[in-house]
Formats: C-alpha cells, sequence, structure tokens
C-alpha cells in the first residue's frame, strides 16, 4: 500500500505515471494550474477528502487523450460542445484511465471509485454529486481565469483575448463555490491588466 504520510510526495507517482496522457488539449497546462487552485480551494473547504479532490483533479481530463486532437478542436469547441460525442468520450475514457493509473500507484478501491464517480460527468453533468465533485469542478473552471487559460483557451473558442475574457465574466455563476467565484474575479482582473484588454 502507498505510504501516504508525505504529504508533499504523495501524488507524484500518478503525477509521473499519467504525465504521457496530459500530452492533449494543453492539459499539460490545465492541469498543474487547476491543481493548484485545487489546493487553494481545499483550505477553504476542510471537509472535503484531500486525497480525492487532488486524484481527481490531476488525472479528470487524461481521457482526451485517447481523442483526435482534430476531433477534439472542432467537436469538443462550439454551440453544443458539452453534448458533443467527445465531451462525454473524454470522460468515460477519463474513468477508465483513471483506474488503471491508480491502481499502477497502488490506490485503494475506495478512492478509485470516488474519483471515477468525480471524472464521470464532471463536464457534461448538470449538478456536483458531492462537496468532493464541486471542488473538483470549480478547480477545473479557474485556470480558465488566469493570463495563461486566456491565452490558451481563447483560441480554441475562435476568439480574441477580449472576448474570451468577456465570456468568461459570463461564466462566473456556473462556479460551484463562493470561494471559486472569488478566486475567479480575483484572476480575472489581474489578467485583463496583464494583457491591457481595457485596450486591446
Amino acid at each position: 500500500m502507498l505510504d501516504k504520510s508525505d504529504v508533499g510526495n504523495r501524488y507524484d507517482e500518478v503525477w509521473r505515471i499519467s504525465e504521457p496522457y496530459m500530452r492533449a488539449r494543453k492539459n499539460d497546462v490545465h492541469i498543474p494550474l487547476s491543481y493548484a487552485y485545487a489546493r487553494k480551494l481545499l483550505s477553504h473547504y476542510p471537509d472535503a477528502d484531500e486525497d480525492i479532490v487532488s486524484l481527481a483533479i490531476i488525472l479528470h481530463d487524461i481521457g482526451w487523450y485517447s481523442i483526435d486532437m482534430k476531433d477534439i478542436i472542432e467537436k469538443g469547441f462550439g454551440a453544443n460542445m458539452m453534448k458533443s460525442d467527445v465531451r462525454f468520450l473524454h470522460e468515460s475514457e477519463g474513468v477508465r484511465m483513471s483506474r488503471e493509473v491508480l491502481e499502477q500507484a497502488d490506490w485503494p478501491e475506495p478512492v478509485i471509485v470516488a474519483v471515477g464517480e468525480i471524472i464521470d460527468g464532471h463536464d457534461t453533468r448538470p449538478y456536483p454529486r458531492s462537496l468532493n465533485d464541486r471542488v473538483v469542478r470549480d478547480a477545473d473552471k479557474l485556470w480558465r481565469y488566469t493570463t495563461t487559460g486566456v491565452a490558451v483557451a481563447c483560441d480554441w473558442f475562435k476568439m480574441t483575448p477580449r472576448q474570451y475574457a468577456s465570456r468568461l465574466t459570463t461564466q462566473l455563476a456556473v462556479l460551484e463555490t463562493e470561494a471559486g467565484r472569488l478566486m475567479a474575479e480575483e484572476a480575472l482582473n489581474k489578467t485583463r491588466a496583464a494583457l491591457m484588454l481595457d485596450l486591446i
């Protein structure tokens, strides 16, 4: 059984095993930034399970690895993106792949199941199933509000950084937690200043 007493290193093996799967859809940028937000959110919501939240955010999008990048961009973004086949496929593949990663890293079955339940439908399910789910869903979205997130995602949506930042303003209401909304507003204000979105 994995010794999880060392907080600083207990997820390292999961990062190492899943690293090749993070080369799709800029997840090698998105997931570390979202992980940092998950860790911040955990400090606001001590009743959330640290291991389940941390592992779920690391693994939630590795299912994109199974999908062709052209399909990701053409079918995974746009007007009906949350109903596209690739959205559902990346979730089901993420559940399957997360089990393989966590078994290889010797995590126990209850953790594997709980992580899979969050990954299953994390984009397409209209409501969270638990506090852990709420924290992961917010961490997944919060990276978008950063300068890096705007710079990356605006191209996916065929928008300028200013247009994408305006879109994000309208999406603040979909965040699940009060702490998440405050973090998003703070990050977006910094992004607007850094990218001079009042001018360009």
